[in-house]
């Protein structure tokens, strides 16, 4: 075997380009069907049911996620499987999405029918629109006719790629339509970075037993013992009145400069040396949000406040860190 440079850069860039401008036809001729679709998918009741055999299949899968994703529940639903008993999994309210380039495949021309007998919507993508899966689905949306780029003419390149752009398409169009939202996104991504970001901060802040709360009119002295003694030593103290609602932050930067230029006085009230308008954050707020608030003000802590301006949390920029990792 000889590995020709030339010849493999070559044909990688052939390959970018043939399902480059695959996608941009596909793209010009986007008109009613397409629209038929999206109005199909938002007023489904059920769930999308996305299905498909080989290479389409894989591409239906990543399909599927997406609209699952996106606040469209959705389950893929291998043909074969289907056709020995996890059809059950498919409700009349659902509506199948059947991929294949050829609209030719066996397992998903078995499937249709008995979808259908179950009073399922199909809606199917492929390249022909005579071919009998076209024929025998409610709704048709076909691919640009394209060669695909594998040098023998065989290999799923440039179709797959047609497939998962429309599937995208498809998944894009009807987000808006149901004007899915940031916080709706977090809440089906705990776990990853991006749900991370969008977290609120009142689902990770510091609160009750961790709050280091000190009445107005608290010596120096007393407010470094309740530093020192609420769980998770914060580095901070919030300075409140009697409803609990902030004065003014004191926080382990405040006693190095004082300590520095002598004048710190055990003694004294903590409200002559206290930050009396910190900036202060809201529960509603996303966590990425707030991230890029400490990295513009360069502080450390942050007190959460309601509307009335009460205390009721506390965020150190190690625990925006935490979450981000």
């Amino acid at each position: 075997m000889v590995f020709d440079e030339s010849s493999a850069l070559a044909r990688g860039k052939e390959t970018l380009r043939l399902e480059s401008q695959a996608l941009n036809g596909l793209a010009d001729q986007l008109g009613d069907s397409f629209l038929a679709a999206c109005q199909s998918l938002l007023h489904c009741s059920g769930r999308i049911v996305v299905t498909g055999m080989g290479k389409a299949g894989l591409v239906g899968q990543k399909i599927s996620a997406t609209f699952a994703s996106t606040g469209t529940p959705s389950l893929f639903l291998h043909p074969a499987e289907a056709l020995h008993g996890d059809l059950g999994r498919v409700q009349k309210e659902d509506l199948v999405l059947a991929l294949s380039k050829s609209g030719k495949t066996r397992e998903l021309l078995c499937l249709v029918p008995a979808v259908k007998a179950l009073g399922a919507q199909v809606l199917a993508i492929c390249a022909q629109k005579d071919s009998p899966l076209a024929q025998e689905a409610d709704l048709t949306l076909i691919l640009e006719d394209s060669s695909e780029a594998c040098p023998l003419g065989l290999a799923p390149t440039v179709s797959t790629t047609q497939m998962l752009g429309l599937g995208d398409a498809l998944a894009m169009a009807i987000l808006e339509g149901r004007d899915f939202t940031r916080e709706e996104f977090a809440r089906f991504h705990p776990a990853g970075s991006l749900g991370r970001d969008l977290m609120h901060i009142g689902e990770m802040m510091r609160q009750e037993k961790e709050l280091p709360l000190v009445p107005s009119g608290t010596s120096l002295q007393e407010t470094l013992i309740t530093m020192g003694s609420t769980p998770g030593r914060p580095g901070a103290a919030l300075i409140v009145n009697n409803q609990q609602h902030l004065l003014g932050i004191f926080t382990d930067g405040d006693l190095r400069r004082l300590a520095g230029q002598g004048k710190f006085d055990a003694t004294a009230a903590v409200d002559t040396v206290m930050a009396k308008k910190p900036t202060t954050l809201s529960q509603a707020l996303l966590v990425g949000e707030a991230l890029r608030l400490f990295k513009d003000t360069h502080v450390d802590q942050m007190p959460v406040v309601d509307e009335s301006g009460k205390v009721v949390g506390l965020v150190d920029v190690q625990d925006l860190l935490e979450v981000k990792l």
